[in-house]
């Protein structure tokens, strides 16, 4: 029997931990098992002739709230040209109301529900004629024009029972993809928006068996393995010693985490700070924090410890940390969703994520979703459209604006303009810049535009013509300039920003010819060729007085020179003292 298991995977990049665990659990008992992963940018004619021409008896499909859709029509169109095949669905989008796609879908077969591994395998298995379908829990199927359910949404007790997710295979194949892993499954936590919260307690693999799969990854020089347990550090005696065995591999792979900050000790901050550069990635779900809100989703942030862990983990610089808000949380208006993203930003996360609440099947907050008036989408995603504290037109704006902050704020090129006109212009009101700027974007018709990164600056730039005098204008288009130098190498430099350009050749010139002085910035610098200079290193002056807002001091006519290093993956600066660069006369060869 020919099993094709499939998903539509939101973008390329990913890769699908469930199809391949699946498969793993079923073998060797069933032989002929295949996993294929298409997205949903793939057209369905395009993937329908992909799964034709492997002419499969039983097709599986994965199902999330961004394919829900087109799986169903996929699986439609699948049963047409091949009348004989079995399909099942399972996941998490139709674990919770199979009656519902079986009654609507006479093309589907049977639905798995929860954690599929032991019910997919006995269902295969009865398809072979080994099994009654009777005796099988957790599946949902339809009989003479019944829909039948057999238990309910399954969780595998002894994780250990399912082998290894990945083959040597799979890593030729998934070559320069996220890698999806978990160590653990279930959440301590109870949060009402999430699917989480329909299983209790938490399981793991053992340690002995994540050290040896996570060497596997390294060994074959994995770019990223993501985590997928839902509160990774849940329970110290498990974590830590995953932390300190990836802390101590020799390997580039970058290991992402989702974490619930406050339960982060003394000593695991002191651990961290020992990590290798780049190998850590802490998502952090904040989601609120108004304290009537959190009670009603049955969430508690200690928020002062919170404080003080992502403050201290950011502090150390070697570990990327992303926040999460949500929006359309019970009791949170725009002006209280304002108050948490002060909050946030405040930390300066190297991403914060403004994410809109989803009313997904089988949560807490869909049960009750009347006593908050909420209004949603009837289809997957089930986003938010309003409730009772923040209605369509609030969200609309916080849409536009999330889209803004992304452009601006976690794309990393503005941090340096963005907190120069929080603080001199909105009164460290974060949110109220941001709000103002989203007003500005849509009164230009900003957001029916694209925008390359070049852009963005010429955007900004006429939004501080806009919003500051002279004074302080000239200092927002200095900081510019120093934004564009810190990022993309350098590589970016908008014309309509005041750049030095030919004004200080001889300076410059001399400056790269002494290399005595030169080593005291770039203690391995040689004088090789000015192509090399070019390429590694660049000299601006900065004419506005800056030591306000950069760690920069200025010479007496106010001017600052910064030398800027694209020798490393990150940009470093350095300022020159005026004697090691300002000359006296002379002839030099201009750059």
């Amino acid at each position: 029997m020919r099993v094709l298991l499939t998903t539509l995977n939101a973008k390329y990049i990913h890769s699908s931990l469930a199809l391949r665990n699946l498969k793993a659990y079923c073998l060797p008992d069933i032989t002929d098992i295949a996993v294929t992963e298409y997205t949903i940018n793939n057209t369905l004619l395009d993937i329908l002739a992909d799964i034709y021409s492997e002419r499969p008896e039983v097709v599986g499909f994965a199902c999330y709230i961004w394919n829900l859709e087109m799986t169903l029509k996929l699986a439609d169109l699948v049963k047409k040209v091949l009348p004989e095949v079995k399909i099942i669905l399972g996941g998490p989008e139709v674990s919770y109301e199979p009656f519902s796609i079986l009654g609507t879908h006479n093309y589907i077969d049977y639905i798995v529900l929860g954690e599929g591994e032991e019910t997919l395998k006995q269902l295969l298995t009865s398809l072979g004629g080994s099994c009654n379908l009777d005796s099988i829990t957790g599946l949902a199927f339809r009989r003479a024009d019944i829909d039948v359910v057999k238990g309910c949404a399954q969780v595998v007790d002894n994780l250990n029972s399912i082998p290894f997710a990945y083959s040597e295979a799979d890593m030729d194949e998934l070559e320069d993809r996220i890698i999806y892993y978990e160590s653990s499954r279930g959440c301590p936590f109870s949060c009402q928006y999430c699917l989480s919260s329909a299983t209790a307690g938490v399981r793991y693999y053992s340690l002995e068996r994540v050290f040896r799969e996570l060497k596997f990854f390294v060994d074959h020089d994995v770019k990223q393995v993501k985590f997928v347990d839902r509160t990774f550090n849940a329970d110290k005696k498990h974590y830590l010693p995953i932390l300190k065995f990836l802390a101590e591999q020799e390997c580039r792979t970058n290991f992402h985490f989702e974490i619930a900050a406050d339960l982060l000790d003394d000593e695991v901050l002191a651990f961290l700070q020992t990590v290798p550069k780049g190998r850590f990635q802490f998502e952090v779900g904040i989601q609120s924090t108004y304290n009537q809100t959190l009670n009603e989703i049955r969430r508690k942030n200690d928020w002062p410890h919170i404080v003080k862990a992502v403050s201290q983990v950011l502090s150390y610089g070697n570990i990327h940390v992303h926040l999460d808000l949500i929006v359309g949380l019970p009791y949170e208006d725009i002006d209280r969703f304002g108050q948490s993203f002060n909050d946030v930003f405040h930390l300066q996360p190297d991403m914060l994520q403004i994410g809109f609440l989803k009313l997904l099947k089988g949560s807490g907050v869909r049960e009750r979703a009347e006593q908050h008036n909420y209004v949603h989408m009837d289809t997957p995603p089930y986003e938010v459209l309003a409730n009772r504290y923040i209605s369509y037109g609030e969200i609309r704006e916080l849409k536009l604006l999330e889209d803004i902050f992304n452009f601006l704020y976690n794309s990393g090129r503005f941090r340096h303009v963005l907190l120069f006109l929080i603080q001199t212009k909105y009164n460290d009101d974060a949110f109220k810049l941001f709000r103002s700027l989203t007003l500005y974007w849509e009164e230009k018709n900003l957001h029916r535009m694209a925008h390359s990164a070049k852009s963005l600056f010429k955007q900004l730039k006429e939004f501080c013509e806009q919003v500051f005098d002279d004074e302080k204008l000239t200092i927002g288009l200095e900081l510019l300039k120093f934004d564009a130098l810190m990022n993309d190498h350098g590589n970016i430099r908008p014309e309509c920003l005041p750049w030095n350009g030919d004004c200080w050749n001889q300076e410059t010139s001399a400056f790269w010819r002494n290399e005595a002085v030169v080593t005291k910035y770039l203690g391995q610098y040689r004088f090789g060729t000015w192509r090399e200079i070019k390429k590694n290193y660049h000299i601006e002056i900065f004419e506005a007085e800056l030591p306000n807002y950069l760690n920069l001091s200025s010479d007496k006519e106010g001017k600052s020179v910064v030398l800027f290093d694209y020798t490393q993956a990150d940009t470093q600066y350095f300022e020159i003292q005026p004697d090691d660069f300002w000359i006296t006369g002379g002839e030099f060869d201009a750059l």
